[in-house]
């Protein structure tokens, strides 16, 4: 009897699940959880030291007192609000905050635009985005330089002195007044005027003292007695100084020299009826209608030589720095704008131009809705760069008005370790600082999240 064939299909143990998926190996999400951590312990060692620990140490200090021994409790945080120079880098670096950023992305958005429409756009960008290669220190320099008092060194004074002098000339006798029993006596509002009116056939005699032979105008000669007219009022205003001594006082002598360009009017009744200005030798002449009236010099004649603008005073020192700031960032923003634009579609701005629209309508309602992620980041991104800007306002301030200027990153750096360091206050301001960075932080994260896929 032949034995029956084997089954093709393989026999089951009792009880086994021949339909049941293969068994995983559930140690494997571990082993990649562990050989993660153990590629990014190196960089959370990093994180902690560097960032982990100082904020912490930063908080825990500041609740000490100035010596690191006694706790302060609140202390600090008290001292620092009451202190005048801290409530001052407060609210400058609120105007940073406010004017800084927006500023640059102006400019920014503004060049972004404009050069994509010009034929050497290219070579504009990288003007315009060369100063980021300059660091803060090297740049803080530059406009110390730049905002310099002297206009003959200052390039911002320069300008404002050239675009003022060419309307308002200034005058070469800024420092001229009487000498000792001048005819002249001083006037409300400046100038001089004489004791006496004045008569036809009696010279006048204007001396003045103050000017330094070498201030006086390269035109100026001698100065010259005036002659007598029995129809006309004449005189004389001179420099009343003779170099190397002697010389007679309010009298003409030869060596003297006259003021040239020098302006006499006659007043009466507080009007002035006429005026002239004196010659090369300081002689001059005026008609018969300044019978009887005043001679007076007027203001004019010694206005001071225009310095241009105190931009390093305690009103404009501020906006003077952030000046600064925007030149260095504009580029930045630019760039990051322009790359944003290369992204817009054409089609919408020639669809705009096609219904109508002039390119005012097109930059404000097409290009600027389109670009407002980009403009969001650029703006979070400046913030919180100016939020601890320190270099350019230590650099650039006097340190007679470094407490006109002062932001809260150097605050922190004068608190922590000036003079009169105190390094409990100074970790106070340290934790304030980041208390107002976290809540741009936050934003920007939540931005990252919203625009992930």
């Amino acid at each position: 009897m032949s034995r029956p064939a084997p089954s093709s299909k393989t026999a089951q143990a009792p009880g086994s699940d021949a339909g049941a998926a293969p068994v995983r190996d559930r140690r494997t999400p571990r082993r990649s959880r562990l050989l993660a951590l153990f590629f990014l312990l190196p960089a959370l060692a990093l994180l902690g030291a560097l960032v982990l620990h100082p904020i912490g140490y930063s908080l825990y200090r500041s609740f000490f007192d100035r010596s690191g021994e006694s706790f302060a409790g609140l202390d600090n945080y008290r001292e620092m609000l009451d202190d005048e120079a801290i409530r001052t880098a407060i609210g400058n670096t609120a105007l940073w905050v406010v004017a800084a950023p927006l500023t640059a992305t102006a400019l920014g958005l503004v060049f972004a635009v404009l050069t994509e429409r010009i034929r050497w756009g290219t070579a504009f960008k990288l003007v315009v985005f060369m100063p980021m290669a300059i660091s803060m220190l090297a740049a803080g320099i530059i406009f110390r330089l730049v905002y310099d008092q002297d206009p003959d060194r200052g390039v911002a004074n320069a300008v404002v002195v050239t675009v003022h002098d060419t309307f308002t000339e200034s005058s070469a006798y800024p420092k001229a007044h009487p000498g000792r029993a001048s005819p002249l006596v001083a006037v409300p509002g400046g100038g001089f005027i004489t004791r006496e009116p004045v008569g036809a056939g009696v010279p006048v005699l204007l001396p003045l003292v103050g000017v330094a032979p070498d201030q006086l105008p390269a035109r100026a000669v001698p100065a010259r007695a005036a002659t007598s007219d029995p129809v006309k009022i004449t005189g004389t205003t001179w420099q009343d100084f003779t170099r190397g001594g002697g010389g007679r006082t309010n009298s003409v002598d030869p060596t003297e020299l006259g003021y040239p360009g020098m302006r006499i009017e006659a007043v009466r009744d507080g009007q002035v009826v006429e005026s002239t200005r004196a010659r090369a030798d300081g002689s001059f002449a005026l008609s018969a209608r300044a019978e009887g009236a005043l001679l007076r010099l007027p203001a004019d004649n010694f206005r001071a030589p225009y310095n241009g603008v105190d931009w390093l005073g305690p009103t404009l020192v501020t906006p003077a720095v952030i000046g600064s700031y925007v030149w260095m960032w504009a580029g930045f923003a630019m760039v990051l704008i322009a790359a944003g634009l290369a992204a817009v579609p054409r089609e919408l701005l020639e669809a705009a131009r096609v219904d109508g629209a002039n390119e005012w309508q097109v930059f404000r309602r097409i290009t600027v809705p389109v670009l407002a992620p980009v403009l969001v980041v650029v703006l979070v991104t400046l913030v919180i760069n100016v939020m601890k800007i320190f270099d350019l306002v230590f650099v650039i301030a006097p340190g007679s008005v470094q407490d006109d200027a002062t932001v809260l990153a150097l605050e922190l750096y004068r608190t922590s370790f000036g003079t009169d360091a105190n390094q409990g206050v100074g970790s106070a301001i340290a934790v304030l600082l980041l208390l107002l960075v976290i809540p741009v932080m936050l934003v920007n994260i939540r931005r990252i999240r919203r625009e992930e896929p």
